[in-house]
């Protein structure tokens, strides 16, 4: 693969970026929910770059939330993952960026996603594997949709990390009040009640999400609350 676009790209630029991706099944609203976030962690905090895919010491990045895309894909072109001459094609025949990520196709894809409740679960396991492997530096990050956390996957996974003490497992839950069964507060009343670290913050606000992200937890795993805007009907 060669990638031709090397100029940097910002957060000014992801707009633009986004716009290039045309097609029926977009889930606009979805990506653009995650925006913020993707952005933060993979501009100041996830310690992985293009040439460290293979790297074992890298971070893991898992979107579970994998409805929406179009976000992802163009944080990924920003930080030069994968071409930007990719993105005009999304959701094509020939493309490889579908509706729905694959690891195989899309460089930096940690898992293939779109099926909801499999992420966290999955970062469960890759916590573990990396705790046997004797690798403490790697931090697993898990995106997940607050509608998704009505998958009873999701609870066993969350009941499961907090007294396993997977202190270096991340999840993000986009909250944008989607969830069927999800109150004010819930979300994070759920996690802490499960022995987790919690910090609700304004999704949208790029110093309050590093702040969140980077807050030490000690002995636990971690969990950041990112409130959004509520999702159009």
């Amino acid at each position: 693969m060669t990638i031709t676009a090397k100029r940097r790209h910002t957060y000014a630029d992801l707009p633009r970026l986004m716009g290039l991706m045309t097609g029926d099944e977009k889930h606009g609203p979805a990506a653009t929910s995650t925006l913020d976030a993707l952005w933060v962690l993979y501009d100041r905090v996830l310690r992985v770059t293009p040439e460290r895919l293979t790297d074992p010491e890298r971070d893991r990045f898992l979107l579970s939330k994998g409805h929406g895309p179009m976000a992802y894909y163009a944080v990924l072109a920003a930080k030069g993952f994968l071409p930007v001459e990719w993105l005009p094609g999304f959701g094509s025949h020939d493309s490889p960026l579908g509706h729905h990520p694959d690891r195989v196709l899309v460089p930096g894809a940690e898992i293939g996603s779109g099926s909801l409740g499999h992420g966290l679960p999955i970062g469960v396991g890759m916590a573990l594997g990396l705790r046997a492997r004797g690798l403490g530096e790697p931090r697993v990050w898990v995106l997940v949709g607050d509608a998704e956390l009505d998958e009873g996957s999701n609870h066993e996974a969350i009941a499961f990390a907090g007294p396993a003490g997977l202190e270096r497992l991340h999840t993000v839950v986009i909250d944008n009040s989607s969830a069927s069964h999800g109150r004010p507060g819930g979300i994070a009343a759920r996690f802490e009640a499960a022995g987790w670290s919690t910090a609700p913050v304004d999704g949208r606000d790029h110093e309050a999400l590093y702040a969140a992200f980077t807050a030490p937890h000690p002995g636990r795993p971690h969990v950041v609350v990112a409130q959004v805007e509520p999702k159009s009907p």
